[in-house]
């Protein structure tokens, strides 16, 4: 299987339609690739939140348009990094969204852990409740966000759903680019599945961007890691390794608490 990372620059100057438009481009160029993902709220910028409210969209908005006929164009599975999302009754959600080969939206992702500490997308943002994977022909992936890493649970209830491909895109912050690396290790290890991690590059709101986005195997091995700037990055992987990993090493067979986990 086939994957390209796009990891985004996302700079003040660039306004989003412009981004929408250089973006729709990039995942047209992917022709031949299984699977694209884009980083998170790359429409805005993850730190940029005075602009979450003008730049939302609903979900089926002009991301949502411009994204499925790229998808479409390039025959790819398309994990659209995900957008500022408004909903009818105002409530606003970080919603990740994948598109199909020919151009359907598959699946939406509404993040469920909100980073702020009681500021910025924690209180601007509402919380989604739903866990999220998608069947793909070649692997089922799990759908997580950014701040999402940090709380294993949520992919110990995806890996319970099936998944086997761990797919998160991220605006994650240069300063703690160490912990995205290991969080990301540490979620494959213990799942025993793939993770594809998206990150973006560049300043939102004057917060650097730590890139280096990165994909792991289900024993924890960097399949491939960008650097710091604006790149694609593509790696060849084999689905059928969780399955032979789960096997050879079959640790989650022996686990004692965990959703299904008698109450006493």
């Amino acid at each position: 299987m086939r994957a390209s990372l796009i990891q985004i620059a996302v700079s003040e100057g660039e306004s989003a339609e412009s981004r929408r438009r250089r973006v729709a481009s990039l995942v047209r160029d992917q022709v031949g690739a299984d699977l694209v993902v884009l980083p998170e709220l790359w429409t805005t910028g993850a730190f940029a939140y005075e602009g979450f409210g003008s730049e939302a969209e609903p979900l089926e908005g002009p991301t949502h348009e411009a994204m499925a006929k790229a998808a479409s164009d390039a025959g790819v599975w398309l994990h659209a990094g995900s957008i500022p999302e408004h909903t009818a009754d105002g409530t606003l959600y970080n919603t990740s969204l994948v598109f199909s080969p020919s151009g359907d939206l598959i699946a939406a992702y509404r993040k469920i852990h909100r980073f702020g500490f009681d500021k910025g997308e924690a209180v601007l943002m509402g919380a989604g409740r739903d866990l999220v994977t998608v069947r793909l022909p070649e692997t089922t992936l799990g759908l997580a966000t950014c701040y999402d890493l940090r709380f294993p649970e949520l992919f110990r209830g995806l890996v319970d759903a099936g998944a086997e491909t761990l797919v998160i895109p991220a605006g994650w912050p240069e300063r703690r680019r160490a912990h995205w690396t290991l969080l990301a290790r540490a979620r494959a290890v213990e799942n025993q599945a793939y993770v594809l991690a998206c990150g973006t590059a560049g300043t939102h709101a004057g917060v650097p961007q730590a890139g280096h986005s990165i994909v792991v195997d289900p024993w924890g091995e960097v399949l491939a890691e960008a650097g710091a700037g604006e790149e694609v990055l593509t790696v060849e992987f084999d689905p059928a390794k969780v399955a032979v990993t789960r096997d050879q090493f079959p640790a989650l067979k022996d686990r004692m608490l965990g959703l299904d986990a008698p109450r006493r």
